[in-house]
């Protein structure tokens, strides 16, 4: 039988996520005050918490009319039911997430000391980081379940719809009553989990892979947002899954201009995956030393056109042998942090490539790497130039 522990999981929140769950619309790049909250949970995140994994396939499960039995426990979730019988699954798995009590608890010290921003993106982030959690178990089970010609369905929990949250501690017993769980949880009268960042989650698992191919809401790609997870079978549903990049759109910057730095600034090459990696020189000069010239490179990694070609990586940094770029004002006051800013500046990644054309930006043309706001630009520049290039090849496979 199938066991998963993992006590010291990689999490890696994406940032898309992150601004998802603290409610700002798409596409929204944090600034200011509220970027300088994100990078701090994060930070804090990564030094303290204490996050794990667990999970176990079932001995028994048994589909009876209006209830669930997992290895004799009954439970009654019509949704949960329905989807088992629809897939054939054989088999579940159980399986617990937590992002430890020390988010909890430093968010509640926050509250305390009334400082209720730093409270506020704390909290947020350790919501996020249970929902990476999930997403990790997933992608670990698909992973077992492939080797065996199986697979997973998306999970569903205790609170969902259809599943009353009062048998969140029935289930918990369950997945805990073999083996003692890494670290404590409880559940509590009301259903509740403590520590609250935590999730109980039951995966379907199915010999008939014909029937997600089928019947696509059982398809647990649908229902996963994994980056670069090498067993995805179909596109994220919360995305744009298969719209081409069209190229009879609106951009900020000048078509002309776009299909020059295409033909001359641009390199594309497509992944084993189905992705793009991209290439993009930018040659501009210093405001001051009598201008002298000075070229970087950015770098990107895109997803699979059926994904909407998301952003997967993007760095910035000067061209291999530039020496211009030690001339700029900015670089001679700060000399190499100038650089690590620039190469942490990562603006819309793990977004669709299409949230370029929404992105609400300042326009500021200086040729140099000085302020903030000409770098967004030039990021501007570089990811419309590329949308442009990918839509032209759009046009000529139709």
């Amino acid at each position: 039988m199938m066991e998963l522990l993992d006590t010291s999981p990689a999490v890696n929140v994406e940032e898309a996520e992150y601004i998802r769950l603290l409610g700002y619309p798409r596409g929204r790049v944090l600034e200011g005050r509220a970027r300088e909250l994100a990078n701090w949970a994060r930070a804090w995140y990564a030094e303290y918490g204490r996050p794990w994994i667990y999970a176990r396939e079932a001995n028994s499960v048994d589909l009876n009319e209006g209830s669930i039995s997992i290895e004799g426990a009954e439970f009654k979730s019509e949704r949960l039911l329905e989807t088992l019988k629809k897939a054939v699954a054989h088999s579940v798995v159980l399986a617990a997430v937590c992002a430890g009590p020390e988010v909890e608890q430093e968010a509640r010290r926050l509250w305390l000391d009334e400082r209720p921003d730093e409270y506020f993106f704390l909290e947020v982030f350790g919501s996020t980081v249970v929902e990476n959690l999930v997403m990790m178990a997933g992608a670990r089970l698909c992973e077992w379940a492939e080797a065996q010609n199986m697979a997973v369905l998306p999970h569903y929990s205790p609170g969902y719809p259809e599943w009353d949250i009062g048998e969140q501690p029935r289930l918990l017993e369950l997945l805990s009553g073999c083996k003692a769980l890494p670290r404590s949880l409880v559940a509590l009268d009301s259903g509740a989990l403590s520590p609250k960042k935590s999730l109980l989650a039951v995966f379907g698992v199915t010999r008939h892979t014909d029937c997600l191919r089928r019947l696509t809401e059982l398809d647990p790609c649908e229902n996963c947002s994994l980056a670069g997870c090498q067993y995805r079978r179909a596109a994220f549903g919360r995305g744009n899954k298969d719209v081409p990049l069209e190229p009879d759109v609106q951009y900020a910057v000048n078509a002309k201009a776009l299909k020059r730095w295409a033909e001359e600034r641009l390199s594309l090459m497509t992944r084993e995956d189905g992705g793009i990696d991209a290439l993009f020189r930018y040659d501009g000069s210093t405001c001051t030393n009598m201008g002298r010239p000075l070229a970087f490179h950015y770098n990107l990694t895109l997803g699979p056109r059926e994904d909407g070609y998301p952003i997967r990586e993007q760095r910035c940094a000067p061209a291999p042998g530039d020496r211009g770029h030690t001339y700029m004002c900015q670089y001679l006051r700060d000399g190499e942090r100038l650089l690590v800013e620039i190469a942490q500046e990562r603006p819309l990644l793990g977004r669709p490539l299409n949230e370029v054309l929404a992105w609400q930006r300042t326009a500021n043309p200086a040729a140099c790497y000085c302020e903030p706001a000409s770098r967004e630009h030039k990021w501007g520049l570089v990811l419309e130039t590329v949308h442009y290039a990918l839509a032209q090849m759009e046009t000529q496979h139709r």
